[in-house]
């Protein structure tokens, strides 16, 4: 293509076409040519070129000039970066463009306006350069957008002021870190038809999860008007994920959906005023999802379509960071933007690091809390900052360390921000520009937690948290913690499959990389617990208690659902999911919820429906309520809930374990109730497994063995039922140890039954982690599976494969000698 033409139509540019256009550009061309087949919409426009740029510094003859100002800026005193780039932006912005440069923009708008039939098209007019599509760096964000554009007079002066925004503060401070000559990156412009979001909604969505760079997911967020305060944090927005693998197969597969703080959007002004202005959302409004459903998957869809282009034409994978808007006046949905993404995709994918806090007590000091950004600790001195004009920056007294906290941030704070031990904001998502930069930086970040700046003090020493899942904890003090790198590469494979125990849908994804096949115990009391924190039969009748206080807590917390019934089906289903996602091709064992009676007491709404228990370890818990006329339809919202995730969302990973069932009989009687939900064990492969830990579970193991497919040993019920104690009770705690003689006969048996019917056996708990003894024990017995927590992972596949070995040695030992001694085994003879 000539690389001196000063306008080009959207449509003749493509990916090819960096130096000419920009990367923004080049891939929003490369979308219209290349996918149209698959009804991508993107909105038609035209280009101004590097070409006219540099037709613009030079009739202007601002290059030297803007050298000879660059070269005294020290950047490391803000004051200097901001009076230069200033006067830099101020050289640009004060420039006049060229005879021959005005005709041709001025015949493109025309053009674009008679194509939409209209004066003086709306438009929206971005920034392109040269250096967004490099591999060792991310200039994507670093220069501005102007929208709703009218007039010639007003795009000529926002295609101007584009051009000064190459030279924005933090533009420079990036630069020059990196090495880069500011003349040897180049700006283009689009100017594209505007898609009227004002009277919809708009946002971003990555083609991977922004936090742990898990791929199978498409990650959302939005908000209701133009996408500027998605983008900018003002506002805390919708957020929803969907999983890959199933989306491709035609399954609805949305695994998340999270409701934001969306109380303001930016629309169109008035005319002969502001181009845009930011209004009030209605309650109404705010109260429900910014995108339909519909929306959604379309919208997923799309972003896997274009990564797999992109993946395709650079020959690897290009997880892909794309702009979305929806057209409130045909409601249809349009792609503004998508460029790569430029984090995760650099990172070694090899190595985990694992942050343990020491801190036992740390709970009784979180002050607030707010959504991760990272996997990171940082501790330092609160500085507090609110309306904080641009010429004010230089004179802040921001220490190195400091914790930066504040509204929002703001994209010229950027030479600051890297001094943060942390970032806090009260506004923002995962794709705000705090969290954009923090990733970044590699600094940890907590985003939209509401009140940071009323609720912390200047000078207050705090911990912020980012390495404990989704949510970000703010501590008060100092807190101690220990990081540990893991490589990947040394992790030893073991026969003895190692799964895990996943507790939290939010850090199911940073667990995918861990090498374990699947996951051993999902608990549901974890998601009912954090998520839900309602009890199921207050969600179902709370309307007939006559309880004002109830009924209005509950409305609040069911805010975007339908009722109470479909908030409990669909928040546990997404929290099944996300973790059955994370572990797609391995099998994920959920177990339906074994809370006791005064576990349940303690959810909202629970005392009108937990009776009180004199020993509710051993009470009403587990299978025996789910056939209850007193439970059942509770339980039945977790059957739906199961359903939605395998049937409708496509994860058939999913296996469902019944905890605490004492009989076989009891076993057919839950059988019967999930039947009546329509959950049936070998329908669509539905798997179900029972939790063995009551010693019936072990004394009648052939019996039950015909009615399920497989047993996983709880060894912690298993081992105080055995031994008749209470784990909860210090008085008789030097008792319980489940490598008691007769817990072990217990298991040996067990697993000798589980053999012999030709089913599943295996065990999650602590206990295989904790003492090599009993791993051994259990490889020798030819347990299946060993389940344990993440944070023993590493260690226990080391000790595994030790093991693993050395009863190998000793098998070659027997060979040669025809007996082995195996010291609590007794003498084993060939």
């Amino acid at each position: 293509m000539d690389n001196q033409k000063l306008v080009l139509n959207l449509h003749e540019v493509g990916i090819n076409d960096i130096e000419i256009v920009g990367g923004k550009n080049a891939s929003l061309g490369e979308m219209l040519q290349n996918l149209k087949e698959l009804n991508i919409r993107i909105p038609s426009g035209y280009v101004i070129t590097v070409a006219a740029y540099e037709c613009f510094i030079n009739f202007n003859r601002l290059k030297q000039q803007i050298e000879e100002i660059v070269g005294r800026i020290d950047l490391d005193d803000i004051k200097s970066l901001q009076s230069n780039g200033s006067k830099v932006r101020k050289l640009i912005e004060g420039g006049k463009f060229p005879a021959n440069l005005v005709d041709e923009i001025s015949a493109a708008y025309l053009t674009l306006s008679n194509i939409h039939g209209v004066v003086n098209v709306d438009v929206a007019v971005r920034s392109s350069a040269t250096a967004e599509d490099l591999p060792d760096a991310s200039f994507a964000g670093q220069q501005d957008t102007f929208l709703n554009i009218c007039g010639i007079d007003a795009l000529l002066n926002a295609i101007r002021n584009c051009f000064a925004s190459l030279f924005t503060d933090r533009a420079i401070s990036y630069r020059q870190a990196f090495g880069y000559d500011h003349f040897q990156i180049g700006l283009s412009v689009c100017i594209q038809k505007m898609v009227r979001s004002d009277l919809a909604s708009s946002g971003v969505a990555f083609s991977l999860d922004t936090e742990s760079g898990f791929k199978d997911v498409v990650l959302i967020n939005g908000s209701y008007g133009l996408g500027e305060l998605v983008v900018q944090g003002a506002i805390s927005p919708d957020e929803f994920i969907l999983y890959k693998p199933t989306l491709n197969q035609g399954f609805h597969a949305i695994i998340e959906k999270k409701l934001g703080v969306k109380d303001k959007k930016m629309v169109y002004g008035d005319v002969g005023e502001e181009s845009v202005t930011i209004i009030p959302v209605s309650n109404v409004e705010q109260d429900q999802f910014c995108l339909s459903e519909d929306h959604i998957i379309e919208l997923g869809k799309w972003v896997v379509a274009i990564e797999h282009y992109y993946s395709q034409i650079k020959n690897k994978w290009c997880p892909m960071d794309v702009e979305w808007a929806v057209d409130g006046l045909n409601n249809q949905l349009y792609i503004v933007q998508a460029r790569p993404e430029t984090i995760h995709s650099r990172k070694r994918a090899n190595t985990v690091i694992e942050y343990t806090i020491a801190d036992q007590d740390r709970v009784d000091k979180i002050i607030l809390q707010g959504i991760a950004v990272g996997d990171k600790i940082g501790t330092g001195k609160v500085n507090i900052l609110s309306n904080l004009a641009k010429d004010q920056i230089s004179t802040l007294n921001f220490a190195k360390g400091d914790v930066l906290v504040t509204n929002m941030t703001d994209p010229d704070w950027e030479p600051i921000m890297k001094n943060a031990s942390a970032i806090i904001t009260n506004k923002g998502g995962r794709t705000c520009h705090a969290a954009i930069v923090a990733r970044e930086l590699g600094i940890p970040a907590i985003v939209g937690c509401g009140n940071a700046t009323t609720l912390l003090e200047i000078g207050q020493l705090i911990t912020a948290s980012c390495a404990e899942g989704a949510i970000g904890l703010i501590y008060e003090g100092e807190i101690t913690y220990k990081m540990e790198e893991f490589s990947l590469d040394d992790l030893p494979k073991t026969k003895t499959p190692i799964m895990l125990n996943v507790a939290s849908p939010e850090m199911a994804f940073q667990f995918s990389r861990f090498l374990n096949k699947g996951v051993g115990l999902a608990r549901e009391e974890f998601i009912i617990n954090n998520y839900i924190q309602i009890h199921p039969l207050a969600l179902l009748y709370h309307e007939t208690l006559d309880d004002s206080y109830l009924s209005s807590e509950i409305a609040k917390r069911i805010r975007g659902f339908k009722d109470g019934r479909t908030f409990f089906i669909e928040k546990l289903a997404y929290g099944i999911a996300k973790i059955a996602a994370a572990f797609g091709k391995d099998q994920v064992i959920v177990r339906f919820s074994d809370f006791k009676s005064n576990e349940y007491f303690n959810l909202l709404g629970g005392k009108y429906y937990e009776p009180k228990e004199e020993n509710p370890m051993i009470g009403w818990r587990g299978a025996s309520r789910y056939y209850s006329d007193a439970y059942k339809e509770a339980f039945g919202l977790e059957c739906l809930a199961i359903r939605k995730v395998r049937e409708s969302m496509g994860l058939k990973n999913v296996v469902v374990m019944i905890p605490f069932c004492r009989t076989v009989k009891e076993l057919l009687m839950v059988y019967d109730t999930m039947k009546t939900f329509g959950l049936v064990r070998g329908k669509n492969g539905l798997e179900i497994y029972l939790m063995a830990e009551v010693p019936s579970n072990v004394i009648m193991a052939e019996e039950f063995a015909q009615h399920i497919d497989g047993f996983s040993i709880g060894s912690n019920d298993l081992t105080q039922l055995v031994l008749g104690l209470d784990r909860d009770s210090s008085l008789v705690a030097h008792l319980y140890d489940e490598r008691n003689e007769a817990v072990k006969k217990m298991i040996k048996m067990l697993i000798a039954e589980a053999k012999k019917a030709k089913i599943k056996v295996g065990i999650c708990g602590q206990g295989p982690s904790d003492f090599p003894d009993f791993a051994q024990f259990l490889v020798e017995e030819g347990i299946d599976t060993i389940s344990v927590t993440p944070d023993s992972f590493f260690k226990t596949a080391k000790a595994i494969y030790k093991i693993e070995n050395e009863v190998k040695n000793m098998g070659h030992f027997m060979k040669n000698n025809k007996v082995l001694d195996l010291g609590n085994q007794g003498m084993i003879a060939d």
